[in-house]
């Protein structure tokens, strides 16, 4: 019964609309009227900008560490790792859906690749730190956050299954699942990139004048 009434307050942390808000707030803008229609960091960058952007995903992040962090609320997985484990996971996953369906915002949220991230970061910041590295890896070279968020998520399965090779059950399920989630809510953005018709973020533009001054 706790652990449902946690999983519960956990979706409602995801659901807090980080991006709504504050374009509305300081903007006077509903985000998702706007870019992709969003209400993740990504569409933040293009529409409000590397500034607000950041602020949005480094808040997305934090909603799904505070979520799993509602484990310490019951003091019975202090001392099991591997059912605080799954009670972690489960309190995560729970963030995640509620950022993808936001229950403050008419259901009609962000991707949930942020909040994965702070939930990865509080239940294995190992293989949250390798995610984070393919991610900027693709970033840097590529500028598209679609693609670099695909592969980050592909890379926690190579690594919970191959590269540590987890025998867990539960976090071999945990791995395939995010992989998958990021897939679902990315299959537009995957279309996009197949054509050459996907948007790139605003950031390092000084490298790529430079380039181009290089080349000319």
């Amino acid at each position: 019964m706790k652990e449902t009434f946690l999983i519960i307050i956990a979706y409602l942390i995801g659901s807090i609309p980080t991006a709504l808000l504050i374009s509305n707030k300081f903007f006077g803008i509903d985000i998702r009227e706007y870019g992709s229609g969003n209400m993740g960091a990504t569409n933040a960058f293009r529409i409000l900008g590397p500034k607000y952007g950041t602020i949005i995903m480094i808040l997305d992040i934090l909603k799904g560490m505070l979520a799993v962090s509602l484990f310490y609320l019951l003091p019975y997985y202090l001392s099991n790792e591997l059912e605080r484990t799954n009670f972690m996971m489960a309190l995560g996953l729970s963030a995640v859906m509620g950022h993808i369906f936001p229950i403050f915002a008419n259901f009609k949220g962000g991707k949930g690749v942020a909040t994965l991230l702070g939930m990865l970061i509080a239940v294995q910041p190992i293989v949250a730190i390798c995610c984070v590295v393919v991610f900027l890896i693709v970033l840097y070279f590529t500028r598209y956050v679609s693609l670099s968020s695909i592969l980050g998520a592909i890379m926690l399965p190579i690594s919970v299954l191959w590269i540590w090779n987890e025998h867990e059950l539960s976090y071999r399920i945990f791995a395939l699942l995010v992989a998958f989630i990021v897939l679902i809510t990315h299959q537009k953005n995957i279309g996009r990139l197949i054509k050459g018709d996907e948007s790139r973020i605003p950031i390092l533009k000084h490298r790529d004048r430079k380039k181009n001054k290089t080349i000319n």
